[in-house]
């Protein structure tokens, strides 16, 4: 398995910066490259790239120069946004970054499920998280019959034509929240939907994140490396349900942690194990939001406590047996 980067925390850098940067960092062998949508797009030019096969044959050179991997290109937005505006533009988006990862031969596209209205007429998303009062339950059928569904199940044939892997990313807010929703919403589409697992988002939901790798299984095609520490003294009085601005860090019921600042070492080697059984060996994609810690400090620490917990060989014969 290898350790990679998300590059948005180095969005203030020009791509030859980027690639500077990472040579202090060895350890880190894979690239996940936004491509539009929240996280920006500060190190490649969708358009330029793909109206150009000898710009982009040079773009995916400049990573192989460097003994960098592309793991995947990243565009989480909206494309089921009531705002049929948005939802054009985070579906092109979507669609282009697909036909991008053909052209630079990555293999997987990783964005978010979205989130509709509650009804045709509705202009903002709607989350439905109870199952009372009554017509959450007719709202709830209504986005998934006749938003999620046909959306993704139209993309999903597009990025199976391409020969490309879609991981949507669980993400409390949108439709696909959890290895449930994702596996629903992969079962009404194809094979070529799966997951980008970050155990951060999943963690402050109460969900075992071995478990859920058990479950997922096929569909985990990519993965986020961030922790979370939820704060036991404001839990016991306000849940983990947190709606405070992130800001506000000593409010919150849960922080978003370099990795090893919220779960120990020996809770990420058990997450390293179940991957395995689950015969996920591709990336573990570092992705640095910890307002605790400047990025370097961060970074080095989640590449240090990588690199001790990752299973980089292949597995023994069991020779005892």
């Amino acid at each position: 398995m290898q350790i990679g980067i998300f590059t948005p925390i180095f969005s203030s850098l020009s791509l030859e910066s980027l690639l500077r940067e990472l040579k202090t960092y060895p350890e880190i062998t894979a690239i996940e490259i936004g491509c539009g949508g929240w996280p920006g797009d500060s190190h490649i030019n969708v358009a330029e790239l793909l109206s150009d096969k000898s710009a982009a044959k040079d773009y995916r050179q400049r990573f192989i120069d460097s003994n960098l991997t592309i793991s995947a290109l990243s565009c989480h937005n909206n494309p089921v946004h009531p705002n049929s505006e948005i939802a054009q533009r985070d579906r092109k988006t979507i669609e282009d970054t697909i036909r991008l990862a053909e052209v630079l031969e990555v293999p997987v596209v990783i964005t978010f499920s979205g989130c509709p209205g509650g009804a045709p007429t509705d202009t903002t998303p709607n989350w439905i998280t109870a199952a009372w009062p009554p017509e959450y339950q007719s709202m709830l059928e209504w986005q998934w019959e006749k938003q999620l569904i046909p959306y993704w199940r139209s993309a999903e044939q597009i990025a199976s034509s391409a020969g490309v892997k879609i991981a949507l990313e669980a993400h409390p807010g949108f439709c696909v929240y959890n290895p449930e929703t994702l596996l629903r919403l992969r079962a009404a589409t194809g094979r070529s939907l799966g997951i980008n697992l970050d155990p951060s988002h999943m963690w402050w939901q109460g969900i075992d994140i071995s478990t859920a790798i058990s479950d997922l299984g096929d569909a985990i095609f990519h993965f986020h490396a961030k922790d979370i520490f939820i704060n036991p003294n404001t839990t016991r009085k306000n849940g983990v349900v947190d709606t405070k601005n992130y800001s506000r860090m000593n409010e919150r019921s849960w922080l978003f942690r370099s990795v090893g600042w919220g779960h120990s070492e020996l809770e990420w080697k058990a997450i390293a194990s179940a991957l395995r059984l689950a015969n996920y060996d591709y990336v573990m994609s570092i992705e640095h939001e910890d307002a605790l810690a400047s990025t370097s400090e961060g970074l080095r620490s989640a590449v240090n406590t990588l690199s001790r917990i990752l299973l980089k060989e292949p597995p023994v014969d069991a020779f005892w047996t």
